[in-house]
């Protein structure tokens, strides 16, 4: 874990990227703004969590980061263990928390509720969409840390994805009065979703997914197939991180959408 901070004082806000080590743009995104700090009127800390990982180019090396928290220090699991130093680094902070997909090449924000604090956040963010994920966050920092924004930055590896967190690290320190500068004002308004169930996906050679993420699929349509079985709706839904290849046993989930952030 390494750790960079502006300003002084004991920091408020912090931004974390590259929880998964097949995730770079976190760790770039970060950089980037590093490498040109803007003036800050309140300190801010800077995470890059995973750094074995990330050297590694895998996901994790002993357990999934993600799915560690709140963690225990005494753990032979190496991300067990920082799973509790980053939560105790992230205690009393709001929460950047940046990641990437194989699913969706442009961003939307993953909060565990859509409470005030997060609809104003997320109402000055460049992303597409917000997912409230609460009941499906077992082992999550966002369900462990308070005030955990989450951020999908687009495809994993791509330089897009990169430039896209450098992006919303400083649209967030702007929204969290990190910096001076005035936050974007969006001009449409944001679709709030509620994430579900999985899609589960059987063991096979080949998948495929015939359905786009955040459009409404009605039921009987087909939505992905694994070798010649193909998964049909059993009710309307909307698509979240459905992807071929991204998880090993699921397509992705199901979610409903629940309202409109303006």
């Amino acid at each position: 874990m390494r750790i960079e901070q502006l300003g002084d004082g004991v920091p408020e806000v912090a931004v974390v990227g590259s929880i998964h080590g097949d995730e770079p743009c976190g760790r770039d995104g970060i950089e980037a703004v590093l490498a040109d700090p803007p003036a800050v009127e309140r300190p801010v800390k800077f995470i890059i969590a995973n750094e074995a990982a990330l050297e590694a180019n895998q996901r994790y090396l002993d357990t999934d980061l993600n799915r560690s928290f709140p963690g225990d220090a005494d753990s032979e699991s190496r991300e067990t263990r920082l799973a509790a130093a980053i939560a105790s680094e992230l205690r009393d902070c709001t929460v950047l928390s940046l990641h990437s997909t194989q699913s969706y090449d442009g961003m939307f924000a993953l909060v565990d509720e859509l409470t005030p604090e997060m609809e104003d956040l997320c109402s000055v963010l460049s992303v597409d969409a917000v997912v409230q994920t609460k009941g499906a966050n077992e082992g999550r920092m966002i369900a462990t840390v308070d005030s955990v924004l989450e951020v999908e930055c687009g495809y994993q590896g791509s330089a897009d994805a990169a430039e896209n967190a450098a992006q919303v690290i400083r649209e967030f320190l702007a929204a969290t009065g990190v910096t001076a500068a005035s936050p974007p004002q969006r001009e449409t308004s944001l679709p709030v979703f509620q994430l579900g169930e999985p899609i589960p996906k059987a063991a096979a050679d080949q998948y495929e997914v015939f359905v786009r993420n955040f459009e409404p699929v009605p039921e009987g349509d087909p939505v992905a197939a694994a070798d010649d079985e193909t998964v049909v709706a059993e009710e309307p839904f909307h698509p979240v991180l459905l992807s071929a290849y991204g998880y090993e046993d699921v397509f992705g989930f199901t979610a409903d959408r629940i309202g409109m952030l303006d």
